[in-house]
């Protein structure tokens, strides 16, 4: 019998499929509980994995479970009611929660969890698909002392590059940081590129010259894929996320009194494509909606060089 903790993973998509890959490599024993996507499901019990019907019936089998949703009311309805983590709770559970969230939900959930023996590690994610398929994700991480030598092994077989930056919630935090970083970029490389389009300067252009220069960055990189190459699948991250992600972080601001001019510009941006119903179109596809403003096509604009 190993003497390895069971582990369970609910929100198998497109991060948590890799990550959940990752961990049956590692040699854990494995729950999963299935969502209206069956295919990620049906493949890791192919792998080895079992399927359980609830999280309360997750939180009953399991020692360290983890958690990868979309949104903090997701990871609300997960905790709670008959069938939720708090009703199957035990002592010494351990909740590795590797969405983006509200810290002030993370932080609520995170007391309700204690009253039943049970700590919360907050450890959202950084990078693409690609690498949570190839295991080298960065996790940004928030836990006890205890609680992060308890998972750290689990978290190592799913990233590469581990940052502890404080107490539970801090990871959290840290993400929406990130996060507010990488879509006040989006915004403003897409706002570049169409103000130079409009003057006369192919995307190429603009890709070529900053891509080779002091300000050339991965997140750049991938934003010119798209824009230039029109490789849809460059940023598989959904402007619908991204919006919510920018949104926390404003709200994050607005708590601690800090001045936002940048994250309330940015999140204007998303907020239009959001409401045009545009939402599932990944970040770098902004740039197209910003052009169409300006009365220009950005898949034209592509084709022109310099």
């Amino acid at each position: 019998m190993s003497d390895k903790p069971v582990i369970g993973f609910i929100g198998v998509g497109l991060m948590g499929h890799g990550m959940a890959t990752n961990i049956l490599k590692g040699g854990y024993a494995l729950r999963v509980k299935g969502n209206r996507n069956r295919t990620p499901v049906e493949d890791l019990v192919g792998q080895g994995a079992q399927e359980v019907a609830t999280p309360r019936e997750m939180a009953e089998q399991c020692d360290i479970i983890h958690l990868c949703l979309g949104n903090s009311k997701q990871i609300e309805d997960t905790y709670h009611g008959a069938d939720g983590i708090l009703a199957g709770a035990r002592p010494g559970l351990i909740v590795v929660d590797a969405s983006t969230a509200d810290p002030v939900s993370t932080m609520k959930l995170a007391e309700e969890l204690a009253e039943k023996g049970g700590e919360i590690v907050d450890a959202p994610l950084g990078r693409t698909p690609k690498e949570a398929e190839e295991g080298t994700l960065d996790a940004m991480v928030g836990a006890s002392d205890a609680a992060f030598d308890k998972v750290k092994p689990v978290i190592e077989c799913w990233a590469g590059n581990i940052n502890r930056v404080g107490p539970t919630g801090a990871g959290h935090k840290m993400k929406l940081i990130m996060n507010l970083i990488s879509m006040s970029y989006a915004a403003l490389y897409g706002e570049a590129t169409v103000l130079a389009a409009k003057v006369g300067l192919p995307p190429e252009t603009v890709r070529q010259v900053i891509g080779s220069s002091r300000l050339g960055n991965g997140f750049f990189d991938t934003f010119m894929s798209y824009t230039v190459d029109r490789n849809r699948d460059a940023h598989k991250f959904s402007v619908a996320n991204a919006s919510k992600d920018v949104r926390y972080a404003n709200a994050m601001a607005a708590d601690a009194g800090a001045l936002s001019l940048i994250a309330s510009a940015t999140r204007q941006y998303f907020a239009h494509v959001e409401a045009i119903g545009c939402g599932d179109d990944y970040v770098p596809m902004i740039g197209d909606h910003m052009a169409r403003l300006s009365g220009i096509d950005m898949e034209q604009e592509a084709k022109k060089t310099g």
